[in-house]
């Protein structure tokens, strides 16, 4: 395996291919920091001209823009409130508070930082576990995709803020929406209301971007727009010390396993990662009460978490030949584009483009550090421009990116819906994060409760007795009933803190 490996750091030690992962890179960075430019619309857009290339540099050049496409989100997501991608949801949290707070320079350092080590823990992890790791997602069934999904689903109610009816109803609302167009399997309309551009549901992208930016926009015309601010902060190296590194040093391994896990298991990927790894971050502080207010730990969850389900989602593509989201559905069309076949048996007869993949994806990662720590002090000085310039150029690149997706400009109208329902969302105090959480995992639990039915001829025992499935499900049940018992201790405390001090 070592000599394979050198093999691979040989094939990509070109002048020639160090240039494309340098320019995927880069071009990966521009289109995440971007709202609603992602890595998958820049591999799109790269894919054909790739045809002509030799099979390694094509590849090199899909995972640079991988790497700059995911890692790009958290520009945007600390600057603006406003998650580049969606793997950048959980650190617009922290990351945004931080940087109001005048404390953009440590933001970037931990973002930057615990996203270059979380990727390269998952690229180590991609060389070193893939086979038994794919073996061992390979195995799950919808019972278990089922259990797990609704898992997910339970981490709505430590995302519901102060009150968890308001969070449970925003999670329904975004499954809800998610029913809207062609139901799984059976491709039959649902709430179309006659509409035919509704047959194919909501994009993902109008969504996202419509509830999380045009939203903020809306609601920061409310007030009288600002001239603009310097942001000023004294950055030695990443802006802490060692010690607050290693402060965050379980936190990070942590959030990039949690990243690992959930990118190896197909369809889930960083969306949901970033969120789960926040959460969990959350669970697990001894000050959960200071998340969502400027906590590095919160950008350290999301950022490890969103980059480590990069080397994560690439496991079953390149053992099985099963894409693990968008993007690597993507690239699977890349290898076979270049006449490579994905599965068991790609690495015995192309080790040379699966280990020259590996190099890439390590030297990628580099590349990314390099350019986000050299742009660190360009970015940070994005809010000196005046809102009343920034904010519609923002809202220009918002319905260009929502409209770029399938071409349509439905979903230019979609994305005003999203922003209107977010903002009047924030005017009720009704948490938007769930929406997004019911919105991705509430079609991937009922396409895997509709597959585990059919496969039990309509018996829901299997879902209940399947061991796997079983301990998700009871996992789901202690999550919320930890939170009811969780929220009625601090309404307790509270009402018995009033009565003492009346």
């Amino acid at each position: 395996m070592f000599e394979m490996f050198l093999e691979g750091f040989a094939s990509v030690l070109t002048i020639e291919t160090i240039a494309y992962i340098l320019g995927g890179v880069a071009l990966g960075l521009i289109f995440g920091s971007i709202p609603g430019l992602t890595a998958t619309m820049a591999i799109a857009i790269t894919l054909p001209i790739t045809f002509g290339m030799e099979p390694i540099s094509a590849m090199s050049l899909l995972m640079g823009l991988y790497i700059g496409g995911v890692s790009g989100g958290l520009v945007p997501a600390i600057l603006l409130n406003l998650p580049g991608t969606p793997s950048s949801i959980a650190t617009t949290f922290d990351g945004y508070p931080m940087a109001q707070k005048g404390q953009a320079g440590p933001a970037f350092g931990y973002a930057i930082l615990f996203s270059f080590l979380g990727g390269l823990l998952s690229i180590i992890v991609l060389m070193l576990l893939a086979p038994p790791l794919a073996k061992l997602a390979l195995e799950f069934g919808p019972f278990e995709y089922f259990a797990i999904t609704i898992f997910a689903l339970t981490m709505i109610s430590s995302l519901s803020g102060g009150s968890l009816i308001k969070g449970l109803l925003s999670g329904l609302l975004g499954i809800a929406l998610a029913m809207v167009g062609s139901a799984p399997i059976d491709a039959f309309p649902r709430f179309t209301f006659g509409f035919k551009d509704l047959n194919a549901g909501f994009q993902l992208l109008p969504v996202l971007i419509g509830l999380f930016a045009v939203s903020e926009i809306i609601k920061s015309s409310e007030a009288k727009l600002k001239k603009g601010q310097s942001v000023k902060y004294k950055l030695k190296g990443f802006g802490f010390s060692v010690k607050d590194f290693f402060k965050q040093g379980w936190n990070g391994l942590r959030s990039s396993l949690i990243g690992i896990g959930i990118g190896i298991l197909p369809g889930i990927g960083g969306g949901t990662a970033n969120i789960i790894a926040y959460v969990t971050a959350k669970n697990q502080s001894k000050k959960p009460e200071e998340f969502g207010k400027g906590i590095p730990d919160g950008v350290v969850a999301s950022e490890s978490a969103n980059n480590a389900a990069v080397g994560g989602a690439l496991v079953p593509l390149i053992s099985l030949g099963i894409p693990g989201d968008t993007v690597t559905a993507l690239l699977l069309g890349g290898l076979i584009l270049h006449g490579l076949s994905p599965g068991p048996l790609l690495i015995e007869n192309n080790g040379d483009v699966v280990y020259g993949i590996f190099a890439a994806l390590i030297i990628a990662n580099f590349f990314m550090i390099a350019l986000l720590f050299w742009g660190m002090r360009v970015f940070t000085k994005v809010l000196s421009i005046p809102q009343y310039i920034l904010l519609p150029i923002i809202l220009v690149l918002c319905v260009v990116g929502a409209i770029g997706v399938n071409n349509r400009l439905f979903d230019a109208g979609a994305l005003l819906f999203f922003g209107i329902l977010g903002y009047a969302m924030l005017k009720l105090d009704f948490p938007i994060t769930p929406v997004i959480l019911g919105f991705i995992l509430g079609p991937l639990a009922e396409t895997n409760l509709r597959r585990g039915l059919m496969y039990s001829k309509g018996d829901f025992t299997p879902f209940l007795t399947q061991p796997i499935a079983a301990v998700f499900l009871s996992l789901a049940l202690l999550s919320v009933l930890f939170k009811i018992r969780s929220n009625y201790k601090k309404k307790r405390d509270h009402d018995s803190n009033h009565t003492i001090s009346l």
